[in-house]
């Protein structure tokens, strides 16, 4: 599945934000998330099996956007790309992998944090970034702030973002998406809760309008 940046934004609300260490796990998450109505998904290179589980997940529900996140290398880009992810997510940018994420023809969220790595970033060639640590680095205030300047970049921010405060991000202007791991975190997957998942997953979708 080919998809650009705007179709990606456009089909994003809150995007879950997935570390899975067990492969067997990739389906019956894949469809809890679809179910509830979500379309963008975001799989985290922290385990072992992420490859596969990104895999695994777009084969269980085609309609699924399953990019990969926590990108730090050239060669995560290639490894990510060459194994199908949709789009690509890193928590910050290194020259490195900026020229690697810029190379492949997959829509790619670079992780910044100030106005100024906004600005090297959107100079680059990057349409749109991860704002992270969201919370962390100013949160709304911050993000609202950047507006005047910066009145073209989007953002996707991500970090520390509840359910509560997910609304209030996703009504902000520069904002096209937020990401949130609170969907489905680790401990909720490995015990197999998928209803639970499912209706947060239905939550999330409803707060995009």
């Amino acid at each position: 599945m080919a998809v650009s940046m705007d179709e990606l934004l456009a089909a994003a609300s809150v995007i879950p934000v997935l570390a899975v260490k067990n492969a067997a796990d990739a389906e019956p998450l894949a469809h809890a998330l679809a179910r509830g109505g979500l379309r963008v998904v975001e799989m985290t290179l922290r385990t072992d099996a992420a490859i596969e589980v990104m895999q695994r997940m777009q084969a269980a529900e085609p309609e699924l956007i399953v990019g990969m996140g926590t990108l730090r290398t050239g060669d995560d880009v290639t490894r990510s790309v060459a194994a199908g992810a949709h789009f690509l997510v890193s928590p910050g940018l290194t020259d490195e992998l900026a020229a690697a994420m810029l190379a492949v023809d997959v829509p790619a969220l670079p992780g910044v944090a100030t106005a100024s790595e906004a600005m090297t970033a959107s100079a680059a060639g990057f349409e749109a970034m991860k704002f992270f640590p969201a919370e962390q680095a100013g949160g709304l205030d911050y993000l609202k702030s950047l507006k005047g300047p910066l009145p073209d970049i989007r953002f996707c921010p991500t970090g520390s973002i509840t359910r509560e405060r997910a609304a209030d991000y996703l009504a902000t202007p520069n904002v096209a998406c937020v990401g949130g791991s609170w969907i489905a975190n680790a401990a909720m997957i490995e015990a197999g809760q998928w209803d639970e998942i499912e209706a947060n997953a239905r939550f999330a979708t409803s707060l995009k309008g």
